[in-house]
């Protein structure tokens, strides 16, 4: 897929996510994980960035940061590189460890923050890690122990987080607790991980869509607009297809009819071409949830579900995706 430029703009609100390259895993045990941590928290603090956020996964990790006086890339670069070559070594290995691009949303906090505190450290939970909350209170790989005063992480902003629940610190913090359990049964957010397309924002309870958009941004149009007048944010300057263009060049990647993208079908090839459709039409050129659906007969919510499944296919597939960024760019 075309490589687009990343929104690297301080002071702003962050979600970041890593994974090993080939869904490989990045931590192989705790003396992993430790030194990994360590090395987080170091540049945490030696380079005044705010960590909200964060959680580690088998083959990815989660972080909700803010950098105020260094660019992201050059936070992430250090981190990875140094993980990489640590993680190498001891385990007798060799070659790129984490996928080429880190994925990072710049959030608009007002609507966002909280949800995504929630949602980065219920991760552990969500995959089966751990099996209930209680135990999720005190396991060292999230911060969310460290919220409930469980661990201790230099570089992460406790207190910022627990005043977003009240003034008294110990009140605040069986506040958030609270919090925390009411999302369990929230499941999977998939409107967390991408960023602020032209759909519904369902957080906020709007329902109309959005009229600025930008895959890079979790926000409202308000906030994108905001963005666009700062200093090093870069438009994305997409080419233009229509939907039946993109149903040629998705149908021809997967070597299927096109007829076969409008209709759902449990067979793999067309499944997967829809999905992929999906994400092209929806992720990359910013059609509506609703004008996507329309074109396929199906809802907004299962176009929005398609394109979950669409990157994720992508992700697995560099057959495909190299052959989507050669038809784009033409």
């Amino acid at each position: 897929m075309p490589r687009k430029p990343r929104l690297d703009i301080p002071g702003l609100l962050q979600h970041v996510i890593v994974r090993g390259i080939e869904k490989c895993k990045i931590f192989l045990d705790d003396y992993d994980r430790r030194r990994f941590i360590d090395r987080f928290s170091s540049l945490l603090v030696e380079t005044g960035t705010e960590c909200f956020a964060w959680s580690l996964m088998p083959n990815h990790f989660h972080l909700l940061l803010r950098c105020n006086k260094i660019e992201l890339s050059r936070f992430m670069r250090r981190l990875l590189t140094g993980h990489a070559v640590t993680f190498n070594h001891r385990h007798d290995r060799s070659g790129h460890l984490f996928q080429n691009r880190y994925k990072s949303i710049i959030c608009e906090e007002d609507t966002y923050f909280l949800e995504l505190v929630r949602y980065i450290h219920l991760n552990p939970l969500r995959a089966g890690m751990v099996l209930e909350l209680d135990v999720l209170d005190s396991y060292p790989w999230s911060g969310h122990a460290g919220l409930m005063g469980k661990q201790k992480l230099s570089g992460q902003a406790v207190d910022e987080v627990l005043l977003q629940f009240g003034n008294n610190l110990s009140d605040a913090g069986w506040k958030y607790r609270q919090f925390i359990a009411e999302g369990v049964s929230q499941g999977r957010r998939p409107e967390l991980v991408g960023g602020g397309l032209r759909r519904s924002q369902k957080i906020a309870g709007i329902e109309e869509e959005i009229a600025s958009h930008d895959y890079r941004v979790l926000g409202s149009s308000r906030f994108v607009d905001k963005l666009r007048l700062q200093e090093g944010f870069q438009s994305i300057v997409i080419p233009r297809f229509t939907l039946p263009e993109i149903q040629k060049i998705v149908s021809g990647l997967f070597k299927v009819d096109p007829k076969a993208i409008l209709w759902r079908t449990r067979k793999n090839s067309p499944s997967e071409a829809r999905a992929v459709f999906c994400f092209v039409a929806a992720r990359m050129l910013g059609v509506s949830a609703t004008e996507v659906g329309k074109f396929l007969s199906m809802g907004p919510s299962s176009v929005s579900r398609a394109v979950r499944r669409g990157e994720l296919i992508l992700q697995d597939s560099s057959v495909v995706k190299k052959g989507l960024d050669r038809a784009l760019k033409q």
